[in-house]
């Protein structure tokens, strides 16, 4: 909540501990991808984590596409579904396109953006809104919005303060995205438009973020978030909401760090098995480590591991069990 609505150049938010640590685990696992050269990935997981950010950010808004649908707008093709929700996704697919062309400091770009994001969904896309709204939850009204007459202003003193505080970038792009759901500044999209600026503000930072799908994470803590952002409603500050955000981005990198260092194919499952495990173990063993590979594909791991020397196989069917060489 801003407490006063004559200047927010420095919104409220009080510095805790839980905000110099989320602060701390982020910038380690930006160290631990760029150290690993994983801060560059390829097209194609580009690709996987573009999806995976509109479709989880265009969910928590109650569309009803999935991931593959998505994909299938992505490359040109016809799918079937409400045409709302198609325009939405063919929406957030043109406004996340231009990340790199956004400039998180300005206001006009951060208009423009929504009205890409909500093109043909709303009545003047881009344009604040000329009229009071509150958001319901059930039969209550959670919040008010302020003043339509005093958006313009706020929205001026919020990007001044974007640009004039010596905030850290992640923290300023917390209380960005907290103080856009505060004040509401467009009659639809709010939530869709804050996501995506805190991504436009990131990725000026570091280009990592450009495709970080935190979005998924708070699709899954759809509710904390909710909640989060009515108790920094009643606080008076965003301190709840930075220390929620940073943990959000802190489990999305830690992701992204898992994801990147799994391996990728036979030889590497088998080498990394090895260094994992030492012993007899079983097929059941291998599966425990590699939970996302079918039973019949750690068959033929584990029988390329023998015939290359990696392994030694004793027993037969079910009480198959095997060796790790030493000399693997």
């Amino acid at each position: 909540m801003i407490v006063s609505i004559d200047s927010i150049v420095n919104p409220p938010y009080h510095l805790t501990n839980a905000i110099l640590k989320g602060l701390s685990e982020v910038s380690e696992k930006i160290g631990a991808l760029r150290a690993s050269h994983l801060d560059r990935p390829s097209p194609e997981l580009r690709k996987s984590h573009q999806v995976k950010t509109i479709h989880h950010s265009l969910q928590i808004e109650g569309n009803s596409l999935s991931e593959s649908q998505i994909t299938a707008i992505l490359e040109g093709r016809r799918v079937l579904g409400p045409s709302k929700d198609i325009l939405e996704v063919q929406n957030a697919i043109e406004a996340y396109r231009r990340i790199g062309q956004w400039k998180g400091k300005d206001e006009k770009s951060f208009q423009k953006a929504h009205g890409i994001l909500m093109q043909k969904l709303i009545g003047n896309p881009g344009r604040y809104r000329t009229e009071g709204v509150g958001i319901v939850k059930g039969n209550e009204v959670q919040h008010y919005a302020p003043p339509h007459d005093r958006v313009p202003y706020l929205m001026k003193e919020l990007f001044t303060y974007l640009k004039e505080s010596d905030d850290p970038v992640l923290i300023k792009s917390c209380v960005f995205h907290y103080e856009v759901e505060f004040i509401h500044p467009f009659v639809d999209g709010n939530g869709r438009i804050g996501r995506l600026w805190q991504t436009v503000l990131l990725s000026e930072w570091h280009e990592l973020f450009s495709f970080l799908p935190f979005e998924t994470l708070i699709r899954q803590q759809q509710e904390a978030y909710y909640n989060v952002l009515a108790l920094c409603d009643k606080a008076g500050n965003s301190t709840a909401f930075i220390e929620f955000m940073l943990g959000i981005l802190s489990a999305a990198l830690a992701n992204l760090l898992d994801q990147s260092l799994k391996p990728k194919n036979r030889e590497e499952r088998l080498r990394y098995f090895i260094e994992q495990f030492s012993g007899d173990f079983t097929r059941v063993d291998y599966m425990k480590l590699f939970k996302d590979i079918s039973s019949a594909t750690a068959s033929r791991d584990l029988k390329t591991g023998v015939e290359k020397g990696l392994l030694a196989k004793t027993g037969e069917k079910r009480n198959t069990t095997y060796h790790i060489l030493n000399e693997a």
